[in-house]
């Protein structure tokens, strides 16, 4: 009894390492993609301190205060911000979550990152991310499937091909940095939102990414088709596995996060919106 206890804890350790290591990859993602915070506009007839003034998603510009009812633009604006209010009914939990999951990232994973930072030098890091990432390929290739995504799964199984041989086990990407082969993104969330269901609201949970509900059942699909739980069925090298790859990731997005906390200042908006803009921009694709 005891050992299936210690098996089931040491699980749920694995799973809440993966999320703090994801959670800093999204949020290393999105800073690249992210416009930079610019100075605040504020008219003659309405006034807000600067610090609530930028182009940051989530943010509300002093200007929108006194916009003419008439401006459809201003309409547009704001039908977008009541969009992603709706999304987030949830948010005095998800902010707990939220901080939460920013200590346990801050005074656990970071500084084990930096230490393996200094020992890894950064091309390994990268072979090591490459080789993790060519393993995922039949879930990214199932799900370009069953999207009707056709050039996504050939580029999928062009990559796997050649990289698996040239990039000598997938530990280096000639099919994108030689032929030009970008790889695709596809999971399962992304497949229910194709096959029609809506996302739901915004969800933080404990030591996971941001999520949709529909993202969260996602989620649960794709981690139990990864095939890197039937490479390393035995639990314990199924753990090692498991910190390896969130260690390896965090070390490599260590100055990118960093960037990105610094430059906002709503950290939780900022996340939440990049995160639910980017998902509805793959929906489109």
């Amino acid at each position: 009894m005891r050992r299936d206890l210690t098996l089931v804890l040491m699980f749920i350790g694995s799973v809440g390492l993966a999320g703090c290591g994801t959670l800093s990859g999204k949020l290393g993602t999105d800073a690249a993609r992210m416009p930079a915070p610019q100075p605040a506009v504020v008219t003659a007839t309405a006034t807000a301190p600067e610090d609530t003034n930028t182009d940051v998603p989530g943010s509300v510009d002093a200007s929108m205060a006194t916009a003419d009812p008439n401006d459809s633009l201003a309409n547009d604006s704001l039908a977008n911000d009541s969009l992603r209010e709706d999304y987030d009914p949830w948010e005095n939990f998800n902010q707990k979550m939220f901080t939460f999951n920013r200590q346990a990232d801050k005074y656990v994973l970071k500084p084990v990152a930096k230490a393996y930072d200094v020992v890894m030098p950064a091309p390994w890091q990268r072979m090591i991310d490459h080789a993790f990432d060519n393993l995922r390929f039949p879930v990214r290739l199932v799900n370009n499937l069953l999207q009707q995504k056709w050039s996504g799964a050939g580029r999928e199984v062009a990559r796997f091909l050649i990289n698996s041989t040239a990039g000598v086990g997938g530990l280096f990407d000639p099919a994108g940095d030689y032929w030009g082969i970008e790889p695709s993104t596809a999971d399962f969330g992304q497949t229910l939102g194709k096959w029609g269901l809506g996302p739901g609201p915004y969800l933080v949970l404990p030591l996971l990414p941001p999520l949709t509900v529909r993202d969260a059942l996602g989620l649960g699909v794709d981690t139990a088709t990864n095939p890197l739980a039937y490479y390393t069925p035995f639990v314990w090298d199924g753990l090692g596995t498991k910190a390896g790859e969130t260690l390896n990731d965090r070390s490599l997005n260590i100055d990118r996060f960093q960037g990105f906390e610094e430059s906002v200042l709503d950290l939780y908006s900022a996340v939440r919106d990049a995160y639910l803009r980017r998902r509805e921009q793959r929906l489109r694709e």
